[in-house]
């Protein structure tokens, strides 16, 4: 599928352009605004397709070539009771003809499928932004689930924004009237029908999403045929409709895109592909492990999808199971990955341990969420640092990778099998659930960019006779990989302490101290062969720099671009090695005066760069459940420069 590629940096807040005042084809009074960018929010029932609605758009956006970032927010509750606060799902959608980083901090235009969909995303919504309601739902029932007094389409409450209010449900139903479908079925064509309205305001075509139902619906001619139609009625509305006052069109350019082919892609189906790409680089067959857990689930999915690249995927009955079958495919020479969520990744720790202590290459992927414990389950977080580095019993040291967006996550997944395979060690790598249900557009890589890593077993019989499986390379420390059933190379490895020169069992006081060192310093040493960390953006010195990890990446980046293009002098520092950090990442935050943490946790990087380097970062915090706006961090860029 093609798509823009990203454009120089710009402003990710909507530009005007001069209106231009026309006629559609009916003759009727229509007004097209120019703009740079736009962020539009569909909300509805967590029943009411939004999801689905938001994916199909992003695709007719894709094609038409802008740029764009996309933010899936979905309730926790497996089913809410319907029409319920708790129960709104919603997805946003930024997109323009310039560089777009983020999902965008409000939007433009609002959806609003239910009274519960206005009241929980209206406080997001800019003043002056537009509303699109469903009146048909704004009935005395709905209006007390969503606790109003009185119906906000019609007290005045909306004034600081416009308003078009139709009955959505009425001209479903009657645009699918013809196919005889109850009214049950017939309502659930609503999504269809908007997504037609916003393929119209828009100036998306049709075709693919027309194309898209025929596949989706298959055989099933009755609901193919009546979707269909929904959608060709949603798009006619906007055609013909006489509203107060000009309905508006937008207009957005594509976006400049470098020569290549390019496809929308979500955090999961990145890393999915990435491992694969990692698989293939090192000539080495996949086994997945996985246990499904909110918002990993769907790397499970994705992979299963993935066999003829000779991936195994296994969903086994619990998390230790998961990682355990993982550590024997390991074991097996197999490219072994498991995933989880935060609480599935502590019932993994100790199974971790056992990876470090056999010094077995994993990759396990850690999809953070909200909270402790079952937390906020389908909220986005960062609050899992302090578990992926020190999270284990014992000095229990494994590299730490941070994505920095859905489409950076291929690059880090081949990044983590590389470091595990040539370092003999678990990796995990941290993404979040932003990132996995995102989208954004991703320029496919040519094969030959990517240098392969290939594996070489230990087949050798030592001149001993008897194998030592910790023998070692000297210059990376890690361990030699043997398939067990290779003649001649019977050996055991295991959770117990083993001896440095033998490999046996050993208790003694001075093997674990050589061997909990050696086990420190081979991590340690990974970052010999990790890129020195650069400046995104701005000077290599300075008053304030501004370091983030994952997600915050796009925020953060816009920010300090808002902020230098007002004159103040503010870098952006991101790292992607957590751990071990990059070997000049100390030298560098000591040229500037004051560094700036924006983190979805209560300060865990910052934390960890005042331990290891003795500088004095500052936090800017943020467990709402929600990804940074670039307002909150720029206000916070200020504050510490005027301060």
């Amino acid at each position: 599928m093609a798509t823009a590629a990203k454009a120089p940096p710009g402003s990710n807040a909507p530009k005007s352009g001069v209106g231009e005042t026309g006629a559609d084809k009916t003759g009727a009074k229509v007004e097209t605004v120019q703009r740079e960018s736009v962020v539009v929010r569909f909300a509805g029932d967590s029943g009411d397709g939004m999801q689905l609605t938001g994916g199909q758009f992003t695709l007719s956006t894709a094609l038409a070539g802008n740029d764009l970032a996309t933010f899936p927010d979905f309730p926790a509750e497996i089913r809410a009771p319907q029409g319920t606060l708790f129960g709104v799902s919603a997805f946003q959608i930024h997109f323009g003809s310039s560089r777009i980083d983020t999902a965008g901090d409000q939007p433009d235009v609002l959806v609003a499928m239910n009274p519960a969909a206005l009241k929980t995303n209206l406080p997001s919504l800019r003043k002056g932004g537009l509303v699109i309601a469903d009146t048909g739902e704004f009935g005395e029932r709905n209006l007390k689930k969503a606790h109003y007094e009185a119906n906000p389409l019609e007290d005045g409450s909306l004034a600081p924004y416009q308003l078009l209010a139709f009955d959505v449900s009425k001209q479903t139903l009657e645009s699918v009237k013809e196919f005889g479908l109850g009214n049950k079925d017939a309502l659930r064509c609503k999504n269809m029908w908007t997504l037609g309205l916003a393929l119209w305001m828009f100036g998306r075509k049709r075709a693919p999403i027309i194309d898209w139902l025929k596949v989706k619906f298959g055989s099933n001619e009755l609901l193919r045929e009546a979707n269909i139609a929904a959608l060709n009625a949603g798009h006619a509305y906007g055609e013909t409709a006489e509203l107060s006052g000009p309905l508006k069109q937008f207009r957005l350019e594509p976006a400049d895109a470098e020569p290549g082919l390019y496809r929308t892609i979500t955090g999961a189906d990145a890393l999915a592909l990435g491992l694969v790409a990692g698989a293939k680089l090192s000539g080495l067959p996949m086994f997945f492990g996985g246990y499904p857990i909110t918002p990993a689930s769907a790397i499970l999915h994705a992979l299963a999808r993935l066999r003829e690249f000779d991936v195994t995927t296994f969903q086994a009955e619990d998390e230790i199971a998961a990682i355990g079958a993982t550590i024997g495919a390991a074991y097996a020479g197999s490219l072994a990955v498991t995933s989880s969520s935060g609480p599935g990744i502590a019932l993994k720790s100790e199974a971790m341990g056992l990876a470090v202590m056999t010094e077995l290459p994993l990759v396990i992927i850690n999809s953070q969420r909200g909270g402790p414990s079952t937390g906020l389950p389908t909220k986005t977080e960062q609050s899992d640092l302090y578990q992926a580095v020190y999270g284990r019993n014992g000095d229990c040291p494994m590299p730490v990778l941070a994505a920095r967006s859905p489409s950076d996550c291929f690059d880090v997944a081949i990044e983590a099998c590389r470091i595990a395979l040539e370092y003999m060690t678990p990796v995990m790598l941290l993404t979040d659930g932003y990132i996995a249900n995102a989208a954004e557009p991703w320029k496919v890589p040519e094969a030959h960019d990517y240098q392969p890593f290939p594996v070489h077993f230990h087949e050798e019989m030592p001149e001993t006779g008897k194998l030592n499986p910790y023998m070692r390379d000297p210059e990376t420390l890690k361990r030699v990989w043997v398939k067990p059933g290779t003649r001649g190379l019977m050996h055991r490895i295991g959770g117990i302490e083993k001896g440095y020169d033998s490999g046996n069992i050993d208790y003694s006081d001075s093997n674990h101290q050589r061997m909990t060192d050696t086990r420190k310093a081979k991590i340690d040493g990974v970052a010999r062969t990790i890129p020195a960390q650069t400046v995104e953006v701005g000077n290599e010195h300075g008053p304030l720099v501004v370091v983030g990890w994952g997600s915050t990446y796009g925020p953060i980046r816009q920010a300090v671009e808002h902020v230098r293009n007002q004159g103040h002098d503010v870098a952006h520092i991101h790292l992607r090695h957590i751990w071990p950090l990059p070997s000049n990442l100390g030298e560098l935050l000591k040229r500037y005066d004051r560094i700036l943490v924006p983190e979805m946790n209560t300060g865990q990087l910052k934390t960890l760069l005042r331990d290891q380097f003795l500088v004095d970062a500052r936090p800017l915090n943020k467990v709402s459940g929600q990804p940074f706006r670039i307002a909150e961090i720029e206000a916070a860029i200020l504050g510490m420069l005027n301060s």
